[in-house]
C-alpha cells in the first residue's frame, strides 16, 4: 500500500517518502537526486534554471543572452529577485529567439550576431553570458566556439554555459555547470589593486530580496572586507579578483560549495559553512568567521548590539507563532535551516520535503524534526495537496508554484523562496519572517474561506473543497 493514496499508480514514489520513527537507526534512507518517475508531474527545474536563475543570473552587470526558444526566456526576466545595485540584469531580457529556420539550418549565426548587437546596445555591460538550452543543444550548435569569436570580437569576456536543460536529473546540476563555468573563465583573470589581510567572499548568496544588506555590514562592522559576492549583487571585475580572498563564507551549502572546493584545490582557499538565517546562525556565522581572523571581541560587540536591537520584536512574534505547526517544501538547504528558525520562535515543522535535495540535505533535515515528521523527496502538486489535508499544518512554506495549491485549499502560506516581503536573512531579517507568517496566519480570509467556501458542482471533491 502506498505511503500516500494518489501513489497507488506509481508505487516507486514510496521510497522517495519518510516517516521519522523508530528503527531507522538516526539514518534518513531516502531516494533522492534521481530521475523523476515517469508518470509524476514533477515541480522541478531544468539544469538551464539552476545554471541561469540561480547562479549566473544574479551577476549585475553582464548581457545575460539565452540561446534557445523565446519560451526559454521565462527564467531571464525578473522570476527572481536577486536585486543589485545596478537594475540592468533585471530590467532587461536577451535571447537569441531561435525559430524552426534556425533549428534546420543551425543558430550559430544566429547567437553571434546577437552577442554583438547586444553589446553594441549595452556597451556599459562588462561581459556576456550565454546559456545553452535542449533545442541548441540537440541541434549540436557549438556554443563554446561563437563565445571565443565573440570574445574577439567585442574585447570583452564572452562565457558560455553548457546548461542545456535535459543535462542533469534536477536544476542542481545547473549550480554545478555554473559554478564551474565562472570559475573556469573568470575567476583569477585579473588582479585586485589591494590585498587585504581581512578579506572574505560570500558564497551561496543571491541577494534575494535585498539579503545582502541585512548581514554585509556586520561582517563589514568586524572589520571584514568582502571581495566578491557569488553571485548576489556581484560585478564581472570582482569574479575575476575573488581568488584572492582569504576565506570563502558559505552559505547555501546545495549551491555553492563547488566553487570553494575548486578555489581550494587551486588557491588553497579555506572556507567554513554558515547560515546567514536565523538569531542564532547568524550569531555563530559571525563568531566562526570573525575566529578565523582573530576578531572575536569586535565579533561580539556586533552581536550584542544587533540582538539588542531585534529581540523586543522577536519575542513580540514568539508569543503569536508558539504552537503553530508547519509544513516546509523548498528547494534545497532552506528545508533544513527554515526548522531552526521556527524552533527559535516556538513552531514546530511537521513535514519537509525539497525539489533537488542530496543526501546529505535529507539528512539535515531528518535531524531537526521530530518523530513522526513526514520528510518527502520531489514531491508533486497531488502528494501536496493530500499532504496538506491530511497533516493539517497551521502554515504552509514553499515557493512560487506552490501558492495556489495552498489558497485554494485553505491553507495560510508564505513564500520561503523569492519571500512575501524580505529580506529575510540576518537579525533583522528574522524579524520579516516572522511578521510574514504572523501576517499569513492572521488574515482574516482563511476563516471566511473555510467557513463560506462551498465545493464546486460536479467538481472537487467535497473533503478536498
Amino acid at each position: 500500500m502506498a505511503v500516500l493514496k494518489c501513489d497507488a499508480t506509481i508505487p516507486e514514489r514510496d521510497k522517495h517518502i519518510l516517516i521519522k520513527g523508530e528503527g531507522q537507526d538516526g539514518k534518513c534512507s531516502i531516494a533522492c537526486n534521481s530521475a523523476t518517475t515517469p508518470g509524476d508531474m514533477t515541480e522541478r527545474g531544468c539544469t538551464y534554471a539552476g545554471c541561469r536563475g540561480v547562479v549566473g543570473g544574479p551577476v549585475q552587470d553582464a548581457i545575460q543572452l539565452t540561446h534557445g526558444p523565446i519560451g526559454c526566456a521565462f527564467f531571464s526576466w525578473g522570476y527572481r529577485p536577486h536585486i543589485a545595485d545596478s537594475d540592468f540584469h533585471m530590467k532587461y531580457t536577451f535571447v537569441s529567439d531561435m525559430d524552426e529556420s534556425n533549428v534546420v539550418f543551425g543558430g550559430e549565426k544566429k547567437l553571434l550576431q546577437s552577442i554583438i548587437e547586444a553589446n553594441e546596445a549595452f556597451p556599459e555591460a562588462k561581459g556576456v553570458f550565454i546559456y545553452n538550452t535542449c533545442t541548441t543543444a540537440l541541434i549540436g550548435d557549438d556554443g563554446k566556439d561563437v563565445a571565443k569569436i565573440a570574445t574577439e570580437k567585442i574585447g570583452k569576456p564572452v562565457v558560455f554555459f553548457p546548461c542545456e536543460g535535459f543535462r542533469g536529473v534536477s536544476q542542481s546540476a545547473g549550480h554545478h555547470v555554473g559554478n564551474e563555468t565562472i570559475f573556469k573563465n573568470l575567476v583569477g583573470t585579473a588582479e585586485p589593486e589591494e590585498d587585504s589581510a581581512y578579506s572574505i567572499n560570500i558564497l551561496g548568496d543571491y541577494n534575494i530580496k535585498g539579503d545582502l544588506r541585512t548581514f554585509e555590514p556586520l561582517f563589514e562592522a568586524i572589520g571584514l572586507n568582502i571581495v566578491a559576492r557569488f553571485t548576489g549583487n556581484v560585478k564581472v571585475d570582482e569574479l575575476k579578483v575573488m581568488h584572492r580572498a582569504k576565506l570563502n563564507v558559505i552559505h547555501c551549502a546545495r549551491s555553492a560549495t563547488y566553487v570553494a572546493d575548486m578555489m581550494e584545490a587551486k588557491y588553497g582557499t579555506p572556507s567554513i559553512n554558515v547560515t546567514l538565517w536565523g538569531i542564532e546562525n547568524m550569531s555563530k556565522a559571525l563568531r566562526d568567521t570573525a575566529a578565523f581572523f582573530g576578531l572575536e571581541h569586535e565579533a561580539e560587540k556586533v552581536i550584542k548590539r544587533e540582538v539588542a536591537k531585534v529581540m523586543p520584536k522577536i519575542e513580540f512574534y514568539r508569543k503569536r507563532l508558539a504552537g503553530k505547526k508547519v509544513f516546509i517544501y523548498q528547494g534545497g538547504p532552506r528545508a533544513w535551516h527554515w526548522p531552526e528558525l521556527l524552533e527559535e520562535l516556538g513552531m514546530e515543522t511537521i513535514g519537509a520535503a525539497t525539489t533537488f535535495g542530496h543526501a546529505d540535505d535529507y539528512q539535515k533535515i531528518y535531524e531537526k524534526v521530530n518523530d513522526g515528521a513526514f520528510i518527502i523527496d520531489n514531491p508533486n502538486v497531488p502528494e501536496l495537496e493530500e499532504i496538506l489535508l491530511t497533516l493539517k499544518p497551521d502554515l504552509f512554506i514553499s515557493g512560487n508554484k506552490e501558492k495556489y495549491v495552498a489558497y485554494k485549499l485553505g491553507v495560510p502560506f508564505v513564500n520561503g523562496h523569492t519571500y512575501e516581503t524580505g529580506p529575510y536573512a540576518g537579525f533583522s531579517g528574522m524579524v520579516n519572517f516572522a511578521r510574514d507568517m504572523d501576517k499569513a496566519l492572521s488574515a482574516p480570509v482563511w476563516k471566511l474561506v473555510k467557513d463560506m467556501a462551498q465545493p464546486v458542482p460536479g467538481g472537487l471533491e467535497e473533503e478536498v473543497a
